[in-house]
């Protein structure tokens, strides 16, 4: 009786009208983050319903929202908390495409290639793989079926039509401004010889606006400037607003922030600034690795290559090793550098851009919980032998699914929870990254804070005499020095601080790049002094034998007003804090406790959970 009543309780809130976005209180000034993913693949998307996955955007969206689903190999799943808003960004390349082959009369289905792999995808996710294998191969090859290589240009529009009209009206029905914004977008699956360039594209704007259009397929280009002419066209078409955001930069190999023009020769000022206005945020972590920064880039910083191990030896498809080379253009904090460095050359920075965090996961599932983690896709949903399957299993052997990172989110300082809200905080660059646990973070810059700003009411007074994350500091105080105030609180149901940090870039007298990593506030500061420049590691609580660590080190909250100590204000420089937590357990060390496994000593068990925000830029006047 209690389910059927509950039922109809659900039913009536379905029925009762949606409050519209004008109808939001806005806070004068951001007062709480926001908590999303921008980038979620489901059955629609090609390679996600080939690697099994048979959840639509309904249970995305309903997954987001906190509600309890069943997952495509049949187990329950659900979020410790809803997060604030979503974006389901299916492929636009063959979007629904492989659903239409599944749901083919079988004996309608002439060639006896893609009969085989109708069979083979209707035995369940390993079948559904085994045919993905198959095709990604034939693909790789120029093998694939005449009606699939070369398909009725008439047909394929006609679905592309149907299956973005069913996604719009879906996620139309899940938006709840102030409760649940649910965006519309899709991904732009870029590629260059197998070199990640992909971007998603997240539309500010509702069904009326965005039905005008359809995804933009990628064909042959191998630059984005086809994407931002589509940009361009729809925001003069409608009125509205569009903004694309680059990911996993880390398996580029270098192309992703090159020093150079698409195509070779010097970068220009008007194209330095198109990428910067169209893309705002890039995407600085997730499951196929971290893009802030790598050991070979920043030999100083103990910190770097977090989750980088496998990821950097190969392009996105495995078909080009990554040289050292490639690095600078493929990591972030590089990709910063550059930007000051190509921005003194020709006036404008193309790389000026905040970051944020989302988990690309092909279930349908936005989870980066260590303890909560579903995988890259079905055939690595939680089983005893996931951590040591590859990682598209039955595909190769080069990456290892333990190096799967369970990340991540992104976080958005807005003045509330609408569609509108959301994308204008992420094109100012209000917000940050994390690998999963939701600390919150915030950083203001200025020329005159002080101590005492931090026992009164210092969000007010960062935004009146000061600039927040993703702003621009100009040069208007002579013999100052650019003071940041800086707050960072544990996740309340996670793990302590281990430590904040400040990470500065610039470019010397001389024009090279620069970067230096500061240690600004950290847990048990008595104690732990530091030795030779370096503040000594927080310890470690973790207990691999049950799966858990203990909140006995560290601290809940870390606050501070620091001050550039080498500030030099004829120099071009830019400011992001990193925050890391105490060691925690991985997702491959619950799973060792949960099934009972013995695993090779190369297996990461745990490590340090952070944050980065969007960067604060200083700029000579």
């Amino acid at each position: 009786m209690a389910s059927v009543l509950g039922g109809c309780d659900q039913a009536r809130n379905w029925m009762k009208p949606k409050p519209n976005e004008q109808d939001v209180q806005l806070t004068d000034v951001p007062e709480r983050v926001f908590w999303g993913d921008t980038h979620l693949h489901t059955a629609n998307s090609a390679d996600a319903f080939g690697y099994g996955n048979r959840l639509m955007p309904e249970d995305a969206l309903r997954f987001a929202r906190g509600e309890k689903v069943k997952s495509t190999t049949g187990i329950e799943a659900q979020l410790a908390r809803p997060l604030d808003f979503l974006v389901i960004s299916d492929h636009s390349a063959g979007l629904g495409g492989l659903n239409e082959l599944y749901d083919a009369p079988r004996f309608l289905i002439r060639d006896p290639t893609m009969r085989r792999w109708h069979d083979l995808m209707h035995e369940g996710p390993q079948g559904s793989l085994k045919a993905m294998g198959e095709l990604i191969r034939a693909r790789l090859a120029n093998k694939l079926p005449a009606q699939m290589s070369d398909p009725d240009p008439e047909k394929s529009a006609e679905r592309l039509r149907s299956v973005w009209d069913d996604h719009i009206s879906t996620v139309e029905r899940y938006n709840e401004p102030g409760k649940f914004t649910a965006f519309l977008g899709f991904e732009y699956t870029l590629m260059n010889g197998g070199n990640n360039l992909h971007r998603n594209v997240i539309f500010r704007d509702g069904s009326d606006r965005v039905k005008t259009v359809v995804p933009l397929e990628e064909a042959n280009y191998t630059s984005p400037e086809a994407l931002w002419d589509y940009m361009d066209a729809y925001e003069k078409a409608t009125g509205g607003r569009v903004l694309a955001i680059p990911h996993n930069g880390n398996l580029s190999n270098g192309l992703m922030w090159e020093m150079i023009a698409p195509g070779g020769g010097p970068m220009s000022a008007a194209y330095a600034r198109r990428r910067a206005t169209r893309e705002p945020v890039v995407e600085i972590t997730q499951i196929k690795g971290d893009s802030e920064a790598h050991p070979f880039l920043s030999p100083n910083d103990e910190f770097a290559g977090y989750g980088t191990e496998g990821w950097d030896l190969n392009n996105v498809l495995n078909s080009q090793p990554t040289k050292p080379g490639d690095y600078a253009g493929s990591y972030v904090r590089e990709a910063l550098k550059r930007g000051l460095a190509i921005e003194q050359r020709v006036g404008a920075n193309p790389y000026k851009f905040g970051v944020i965090g989302s988990t690309d996961s092909h279930t349908s599932l936005a989870t980066a919980d260590e303890n909560n983690f579903f995988g890259k896709s079905p055939v690595v949903e939680p089983s005893a032998h996931r951590a040591t399957d590859a990682f598209v299993p039955g595909l190769d052997k080069v990456r290892m699914n333990w190096q799967s990172l369970a990340s991540g989110y992104a976080a958005v300082w807005a003045r509330g929870n609408t569609r509108a809200a959301i994308f204008d905080a992420i094109m100012k660059k209000e917000v940050y990254a994390t690998t999963g646990p939701r600390m919150t973070v915030r950083v203001f810059g200025g020329w005159d804070f002080t101590e005492s700003d931090l026992k009164g009411d210092w969000v007010h007074a960062g935004y009146k005499r000061g600039v927040p994350m993703g702003g621009t500091l100009l040069d208007a105080m002579p013999n100052a020095r650019p003071r940041f105030i800086i707050s960072a609180l544990k996740d309340s149901r996670g793990a302590n601080l281990d430590r904040v940090q400040v990470v500065k870039g610039w470019v010397d007298k001389a024009g090279r790049t620069q970067e230096k990593v500061f240690d600004v506030v950290w847990s048990d500061m008595a104690k732990r002094q530091p030795v030779s420049g370096k503040v000594p590691a927080v310890g470690d609580t973790v207990d691999l034998a049950r799966a858990s660590y203990r909140n006995t080190i560290g601290a809940p909250t870390l606050t501070t007003v620091w001050t550039d100590p080498d500030f030099d204000r004829s120099l071009r420089a830019f400011y992001y804090v990193r925050v890391l937590e105490i060691p925690t357990p991985t997702w491959v060390a619950y799973d060792a406790v949960k099934y009972r496994l013995t695993l090779p000593p190369s297996v990461r068990l745990k490590g340090q959970e952070r944050a980065y925000t969007s960067p604060i830029w200083y700029s000579p006047s």
